[in-house]
């Protein structure tokens, strides 16, 4: 009996140890993405007005289809491909707040749409983008909030058929909320909607989410001088 409760606590033992360790290493906010890039980072100089552009994979293609754009402007990208507004809530001290940038410009909403963690809920999102909007004024980081591009399907999720309904709805709530606390908006949403109404121009991804790089000519053309105006 002894030798037998002895086993269980050792494997008890033995897998609380392995959780722990997988749960360091791999994160629901997926912290160490960045770690070591914000660390190289350290503090802004002087001189130096910082901007950070947070968010998933569109935020993370554009960092690396064209990395001249951000270098030439001096913008970081911290883009994680796949994750939600719940993902960024939780990283926004660790990839925006202590990297001390003058302004951030947050793209939230189309994998919370997507269901990439769990069944969508615009209050929840919407009360994420605020959250952000909240600690980046708290943190005196001027925040600039751009809607969430259109998307005539999800590749990876097509049991959703109502996606452009409620980009369409989220667009309009965070548009509203920006309006009345005077933050400024890009309307990337606008620029590359397809004639039909009911997704991307087909000149501008390679399938129905992701810009290419045309796609991503037409959101720097919107976003930059934004970004002059606040800096």
């Amino acid at each position: 009996m002894k030798i037998k409760l002895y086993s269980m606590l050792v494997l008890a033992c033995l897998v609380f140890s392995t959780s722990k360790v997988t749960a360091q290493k791999y994160t629901f906010a997926n912290f160490q993405r960045y770690e070591q890039d914000n660390k190289k980072l350290g503090a802004p100089s002087k001189t130096e007005e910082r901007v950070v552009f947070l968010g998933n994979s569109i935020t993370e293609g554009w960092a690396n289809k064209d990395p001249e754009f951000f270098k030439k402007h001096g913008y970081i990208g911290r883009g994680i491909g796949g994750q939600t507004s719940y993902q960024f809530l939780l990283r926004f001290r660790e990839d925006v707040i202590k990297l001390q940038p003058k302004v951030v410009v947050i793209n939230y909403g189309t994998n919370d749409i997507a269901e990439n963690t769990g069944p969508y809920n615009e209050e929840l999102t919407y009360g994420n983008v605020i959250s952000m909007v909240e600690l980046a004024r708290f943190n005196k980081i001027k925040v600039i909030l751009t809607s969430c591009l259109p998307a005539r399907n999800f590749g990876w999720r097509p049991s959703i058929t109502d996606g452009m309904q409620k980009i369409r709805s989220l667009n309009a709530r965070v548009k509203a909320y920006a309006k009345a606390n005077h933050i400024p908006y890009v309307d990337y949403f606008s620029a590359m909607l397809a004639n039909d109404g009911n997704g991307m121009k087909a000149e501008y991804t390679p399938e129905t989410v992701h810009p290419n790089l045309a796609g991503y000519a037409v959101m720097e053309k919107l976003i930059v001088p934004v970004i002059e105006k606040i800096r």
